[in-house]
């Protein structure tokens, strides 16, 4: 199982709307880097969910439950969607401040590939980020 982090503004698409919707298509990546992680992602891999510009924090936990296929909000064969469904809330939603701060977090993707929507993260990355929320899934 591979892991990752999306991002989204809040004001675009929260982490509430997503409970809301139950499942969503994750559409509108434009970055081919981003896009090439959309297309590596698998059914059941787990995935953070963050919300940037606003709050810059982690505040949920999805996971894929369709792996990429053609953006339909484009013509364009080069863009890719995955469907993620949310698993929960993080009790504690983890800042972008606590992530730098954290000596076990100094090379995530998310603060060294800060521009990208969608990146990867190593397991231990991905657990610590659910030990400083005190969530445990595993």
């Amino acid at each position: 199982m591979n892991h990752w982090l999306v991002k989204s503004e809040p004001h675009k698409y929260s982490w509430e709307k997503f409970n809301e919707d139950g499942r969503t298509s994750w559409d509108g990546v434009r970055n081919y880097a981003a896009r090439n992680n959309l297309r590596d992602m698998r059914e059941g891999d787990l995935v953070l969910f963050y919300h940037s510009n606003e709050g810059k924090e982690v505040v949920g936990i999805a996971k894929v439950v369709a792996e990429s296929y053609q953006d339909p909000t484009t013509e364009d064969p080069n863009w890719l969607v995955v469907d993620l469904s949310p698993v929960e809330p993080l009790k504690n939603p983890v800042t972008l401040t606590q992530i730098k701060a954290d000596v076990a977090l100094k090379d995530i993707a998310l603060v060294r590939l800060g521009r990208l929507s969608v990146v990867p993260l190593k397991p231990e990355e991905f657990d610590r980020i659910l030990e400083l929320s005190a969530n445990v899934l595993r």
